[in-house]
């Protein structure tokens, strides 16, 4: 259990970094934003795009904290049963299999949606602000 409880950790880690960066990008596109209007100042079409991607980044963050997030209450279900009884532990093994790729298939997913709008490759209508 203790490299669950390890896994767990840096699981953890990695939410609350990508938390951080998450605010961030959301502090700059704020302060451009700031910048353009004390200075009366409008964008382009390319720079608008630029301001996209950082919306498009955080997007992407939130999907991984979401499935890192399903992944964690995933092994909590484990760590239990394994004090439990090793039979439901090797099922809850099997589920948490089962559900970690369904949360990793689910995070492709919302990459997918938003990767191709990123090198223009795809054009679904989805409209930024």
């Amino acid at each position: 259990m203790q490299f669950l409880n390890t896994l767990n950790g840096l699981l953890e880690h990695v939410k609350t970094v990508e938390r951080e960066t998450i605010a961030l990008t959301q502090e700059a596109q704020l302060r451009f934003v700031r910048y353009l209007d004390k200075n009366g100042l409008s964008v382009d079409d390319e720079t608008l795009e630029a301001m996209q991607y950082q919306d498009i980044i955080a997007q992407q963050l939130s999907a991984t904290i979401e499935a890192i997030e399903s992944a964690q209450e995933h092994m909590q279900y484990f760590i239990h049963a394994f004090g439990e009884d090793d039979a439901i532990a090797a099922q809850s093994i099997e589920k948490m299999h089962v559900k970690l790729n369904t949360a990793l298939d689910k995070a492709k997913e919302k990459y997918s949606a938003f990767s191709g709008k990123v090198n223009n490759e795809i054009d679904d209508g989805i409209e930024f602000f």
